[in-house]
């Protein structure tokens, strides 16, 4: 390919809102320079991680200078200007003379350079200088809210994972990063006026690792120190990247319950289980103790994580001990209340007022609906799309985070060829296949859908490796459906550009998932005929898939597949998919039986 980089097919992802290709390109190397306004830290940040990241992708790093300095071509320009694209739009100019980004903001800037690191020509030598192709970009997020959530409650991870997971979220153009902090498993943040939570609640002596009741006995552990999390949020804050915190309440917080039992219904005692399962036992509605606890640790929360909005959880929280307590059943009664359900709405909106006085947002999924919403609060919509219509209709602000399409824990190829999962089946297509906006509402209503997320819960996640298996390539398509325009949508085109960025994945050291390159049957049986019809499919871009049927595994030698092909009952078909040659994927396996009704 050399410097012909006009010949190369552009792989952006996410999919710009303009982008137009033009002759020639502009060569980075040795004596290229950044310019920028030196006399503005942010831009003098940017700049310096900007040079680092094209070292880092070319081996080439350029020098850095004002305008004041340098009135030569041939720079990368980095320019805030007053632009009509918002906070995070960007212009992109690339051409033989030089590179500018434009902006309002340096959050756009940054995303600027998020384009041009993917318009580097991957795994080519420096040698002659790098050939960026020449392009107009004019680009801007669809939605404001570009989400993934990691859960620590379960599996804790090192600041130094985080940081790579934060990376790796920008690099796609996604802006928050909700951190599941309290979990009945672990809890993971430092509270200083309540040190049992990390001396006792950070810990547990098992680990359910798998499916089914196999436990691995090793302890497991850690949090993050407030140093921890300032660290983390200030590396988050130079990749215009929002950290979220979620502090359960009232449930899953058993981990914090066995070291203030008080807080519980019962009393206690209890342990931090090590089945992965709902627990019983939550915070005391009725007890003041519980909000004094609270307040404390959410005063603590509040100092250290600058985002506006502080997720509460709200969900999963079984009602029976409330039922059963005489503490709650009193506090229903003197707030006039109708049920558990009313007496959960209560809790919510009493953190909510103290949130709200100390100039946070709350925001929770979607069973804090459930008797009635607080007043200022948004709704992350888990359990389908129903809470989010709900709550737009009510004119709260919403994330749209359904389990369908949003659950990135679940498996994402054929479960016989994946590493262990919670269940479920969320291929890349299915992900790539999500509208946030429902159709339910009306256009007024769409407005309060703030935007879209994904979510990589920790119960069978236990190591870095996995939770970037589990994440991506599945991370790049809720990215385009969070920033690219609805027209722009296009399945086999998405599909094309990930085949370049699988390799910016290695290039970096995301260990991706290959499932989308696994073959999956669809299979229309003639009963009368006694056979079927066979259409081998993948979520990969053009594939080249070999089968067999007669129990040999598929090889380059065996018959490639051209379009469906029938089969007589009792065949069993293996294919897999090959790619320069070379398998890429398990043979996938389908036998074809005829199942008679009986009688």
């Amino acid at each position: 390919m050399g410097l012909q980089a006009q010949d190369r097919q552009l792989s952006i992802i996410p999919q710009p809102l303009e982008l137009e290709q033009k002759q020639g390109a502009y060569i980075l190397h040795e004596k290229s320079i950044i310019q920028f306004d030196d006399s503005d830290a942010e831009l003098t940040a940017l700049a310096e991680l900007f040079a680092q990241g094209l070292f880092e992708r070319t081996g080439i790093r350029p020098q850095l200078a004002s305008p004041r300095s340098v009135k030569t071509a041939n720079t990368l320009t980095l320019q805030l200007t007053s632009d009509t694209l918002g906070d995070e739009g960007y212009r992109l100019t690339v051409s033989e003379d030089g590179i500018t980004a434009r902006a309002a903001k340096a959050n756009g800037l940054f995303y600027a350079i998020q384009s041009i690191y993917q318009l580097l020509p991957i795994g080519e030598s420096a040698n002659k200088g790098v050939a960026i192709p020449a392009v107009e970009i004019m680009d801007k997020p669809r939605f404001g809210w570009r989400g993934l959530m990691l859960d620590v409650g379960r599996y804790f991870y090192s600041v130094d994972y985080i940081k790579k997971y934060i990376d790796y979220l920008a690099m796609h153009k996604m802006n928050v990063f909700h951190w599941h902090l309290v979990e009945d498993h672990g809890w993971r943040i430092e509270i200083k006026s309540y040190p049992k939570l990390t001396d006792v609640s950070a810990w547990r002596p098992s680990t359910n690792f798998q499916r089914g009741s196999y436990i691995n006995h090793n302890p497991h552990g850690g949090y993050y120190s407030h140093e921890d999390v300032r660290e983390v949020v200030a590396y988050a804050q130079s990749r215009y990247v929002t950290v979220v915190p979620e502090i359960e309440l009232p449930g899953h917080v058993l981990s914090a319950l066995v070291a203030y039992p008080e807080l519980s219904c019962t009393g206690g005692p209890f342990e931090i289980p090590e089945q992965w399962a709902i627990q019983q036992d939550i915070y005391c509605a009725g007890n003041e103790q519980v909000f004094t606890f609270l307040e404390s640790v959410l005063s603590e929360v509040v100092e250290l994580f600058p985002s506006e909005i502080i997720h509460i959880g709200g969900d999963e929280a079984p009602k029976d001990r409330w039922k059963a307590c005489p503490k709650c059943q009193q506090r229903i009664k003197d707030e006039g209340l109708k049920d558990e359900h009313e007496l959960q709405s209560y809790f919510i909106t009493r953190i909510e007022k103290f949130l709200n006085s100390k100039g946070k947002r709350i925001i929770g999924w979607d069973e804090i609906l459930e008797g009635g919403l607080a007043p200022n609060a948004a709704v992350m919509s888990w359990r389908g799309i129903k809470g989010g219509i709900e709550a737009a209709r009510m004119h709260h602000p919403v994330v749209m985070s359904p389990t369908t399409h949003m659950y990135f824990d679940y498996f994402q190829g054929e479960p016989y060829h994946e590493p262990n999962a919670i269940g479920g089946h969320l291929p890349l297509r299915k992900v790539y296949s999500y509208e946030p906006l429902p159709e339910e509402l009306t256009p007024e209503e769409q407005q309060y859908i703030m935007g879209v997320q994904g979510n990589v819960w920790g119960e069978y996640i236990h190591s870095p490796d996995k939770c970037d298996y589990m994440t991506y390539p599945r991370g790049a398509a809720l990215a385009e459906i969070a920033w690219s325009a609805m027209k722009h949508k296009d399945w086999e085109d998405f599909i094309r550009r990930l085949e370049d960025q699988y390799l910016r994945y290695e290039q970096v050291g995301i260990n991706y998932a290959k499932s989308a390159y696994q073959v999956y049957f669809e299979v229309e049986d003639d009963v009368a005929g006694k056979k079927s019809a066979v259409t081998l499919k993948t979520d990969s871009y053009q594939p080249e898939i070999y089968y067999t049927v007669d129990g040999s595994e598929p090889s380059l030698d065996s018959p490639k597949y051209h379009g469906p092909f029938e089969v007589a009952e009792y065949t069993t078909v293996r294919a897999a998919t090959f790619k320069d040659g070379k398998r890429v994927s398990p043979a996938s396996v389908r036998s074809m039986v005829r199942f008679e009704k009986t009688e």
